[in-house]
């Protein structure tokens, strides 16, 4: 039994660039001439039958939504960075519609926290982190001829000199105080101690906050402090903290204030000044672009004066791969770093850093962050440079990891893509099924079509040519009646001055196996819709993907798909395959089949 109309018709995963057939960086120019034409297409007033005019209806309230959407700044600014998810977030209305992307992110950020802690009141954020370092010393720096008549002499000896856990939990108390629950427990050399700390935050404004701490320890007695955080500006902030700690050698006082500035878009600026047991004034400057981060800071104090500068590279590859390098320099010696950091998983990062310096020597550290927890494992290899050392801090953790990653690494993740496609494809069987009832339909209609090209198929005889179509139609196969009239008449058009006409076109997934191409969820015939897309003899296809364009839908849900086309320009056969997010230009001539001599 057909589903009703309101039913199967779903825009709201619409995405609104593919709608319009736009670029992401489509001036509203582009915007409104791919509007105006939408519009002709889908407007009510053009179908007198009622089911093809409440469908026309429907589509053009989503071309307008999406219109309105994308031709505001505004709007256009909180979709391109949240989607459709961003615009449903409730206080909306008191972002000022002058602030840049980056304001409109913090704002939509706050607004989606209160908005979660208005939900869930009691829910708390655990974080923790866990170091553990390892002296391997023995591994580089002995003498084995002391070592050779004590029994096990022979191997090196591998030490856990320092362990250090820390574990935080935070609760909102109302939809503006929340309080933070941390402890911490450390080790080194056999002398332990751990503390307490109980810290209560209130959000004053939507420029700034307060905390308030209160912390025990066994080592250094009793803390209170006090922390303000305001916006002095849109480009500056302001962050002022102070404390007394409650020792045994007496009171111990300290404050710092820090102040930051947007210096340009990725550009921030920082000046700091602490007073205390560690009195020093830092000055950095910190860029953050897509493709890198470089930081440079000098600080001036007592007991440490130095100069610090770094810099991480970030690939543009699925793994979110990153290397990084620094140099460290001042009154306690000078510290290189080098090293990599990869994503090993949709929750999981991985990166190991190599330490060189003088007088502190060579220190490997592996870091795991897996969601909120950090697993740290800093592995003091020698106290002085010894090329040996380096060498298998640096080569070491690179075959390792290749071999893990290999082993383990993408057979999980392989496995864990497979489970989550298994899953979206049983949730979703009944609109599989659907859909391969709709593109079976979609493919006679075309073939019937085509040849009928100068004679408009009424919606009255549609039962009559497919007897086995359901009376009330899924949205792909309305959208295809509804562009019947504009594909006779762009036909009609393009024929009379020997242009371009969409032969055929399928969509979705093309395999090998012969077998596998008979399966009709696979793929779906797009003739139609694309030769409606046909303007003065040119079809243009932006990056986005295809699916979401008019009379298209997935057929193969969570798997690559493409685009094929036969056409004919200028009395001549052209082919094209290209991938679902490709942009695509026809005609071109690289396209041209060559005839058989």
């Amino acid at each position: 039994m057909a589903a009703s109309l309101d039913d199967d018709v779903d825009f709201n995963n619409q995405d609104y660039y593919s709608l319009l057939n736009v670029r992401k960086e489509a001036t509203l120019e582009e915007l409104k001439a791919s509007y105006r034409r939408l519009c002709m297409l889908y407007h009510p007033d053009k179908h007198r039958d009622p089911e093809l005019k409440i469908q026309a209806e429907q589509l053009f309230n989503q071309v307008h939504q999406a219109f309105e959407v994308l031709s505001d700044p505004h709007a256009r600014s909180i979709y391109d960075l949240f989607g459709k998810k961003g615009l449903e977030v409730e206080g909306w209305e008191v972002v000022e519609r002058k602030r840049t992307p980056a304001e409109i992110r913090e704002e939509y950020e706050r607004l989606q926290r209160e908005r979660e802690e208005r939900k869930l009141q009691q829910r708390t954020n655990p974080k923790g982190t866990i170091s553990v370092g390892v002296d391997a010393t023995d591994l580089f720096d002995r003498y084995d001829e002391d070592f050779e008549e004590m029994p096990g002499g022979g191997f090196p000896h591998l030490e856990i000199n320092k362990m250090h856990i820390s574990q935080s939990i935070e609760a909102p108390l109302t939809n503006s105080d929340t309080a933070v629950l941390s402890g911490s427990l450390s080790t080194h050399n056999g002398n332990g101690g751990g503390s307490i700390n109980m810290t209560v935050r209130r959000v004053t404004s939507a420029k700034g906050w307060g905390e308030l701490e209160f912390g025990a320890g066994d080592i250094l007695g009793p803390l209170i402090g006090l922390k303000v955080f305001r916006n002095v500006t849109q480009r500056c902030f302001l962050t002022a903290q102070c404390g007394l700690q409650f020792s045994p050698r007496g009171l111990r006082p300290s404050c710092s204030l820090m102040t930051a500035r947007h210096l340009d878009q990725n550009t921030m600026g920082y000046l700091q000044w602490r007073w205390g047991p560690t009195s020093a004034m830092t000055t950095s400057v910190v860029r953050d672009t897509k493709s890198s981060h470089f930081t440079l800071a000098v600080q001036l104090g007592v007991p440490h004066s130095y100069l610090m500068m770094s810099y991480q590279y970030k690939f543009q590859d699925e793994d979110q791969t990153k290397v990084k390098g620094s140099l460290k320099t001042g009154w306690f010696g000078t510290v290189l770093e080098y090293g990599a950091e990869r994503k090993i998983s949709r929750h999981s990062v991985l990166s190991a850093t190599v330490s060189v310096g003088v007088p502190q020597g060579v220190t490997l550290k592996i870091k795991l962050a897996r969601a909120s927890q950090t697993y740290l494992f800093p592995v003091h290899l020698t106290d002085q440079l010894l090329p040996s050392a380096l060498f298998y801090a640096t080569v070491g953790p690179l075959l390792v990891y290749m071999a893990v990653r290999k082993l383990v690494i993408i057979p999980y993740t392989r496995a864990q893509k497979e489970e989550e496609l298994e899953l979206q494809r049983k949730s979703s069987a009944t609109d599989i099924a659907k859909k391969k009832q709709e593109a079976e339909s979609a493919v006679s209609l075309v073939n019937t079509l085509v040849p009928l090209s100068h004679k408009f198929i009424d919606h009255r005889y549609w039962g009559r040519l497919f007897p086995s179509c359901p009376k009330t139609f899924a949205p792909p196969i309305l959208q295809v009646l509804l562009m019947q009239e504009s594909v006779r008449r762009i036909i009609e058009a393009e024929e009379s001055k020997m242009g371009l006409i969409i032969l055929n076109a399928w969509y979705g997934k093309f395999v090998s196996d012969t077998s596998q191409k008979r399966e009709k969820a696979k793929v779906i015939d797009v003739t139609v819709p694309l030769q409606c897309l046909v303007k003065d003899s040119k079809l243009i296809l932006t990056e986005s993907s295809k699916a979401g364009l008019p009379g298209f839908y997935d057929p193969c849900v969570g798997e690559q798909k493409g685009l094929k086309l036969l056409y004919q320009f200028r009395g001549v056969m052209h082919q094209v395959i290209c991938a679902d997010t490709e942009p695509l230009r026809i005609p071109k001539q690289s396209h041209r089949i060559e005839s058989e001599s």
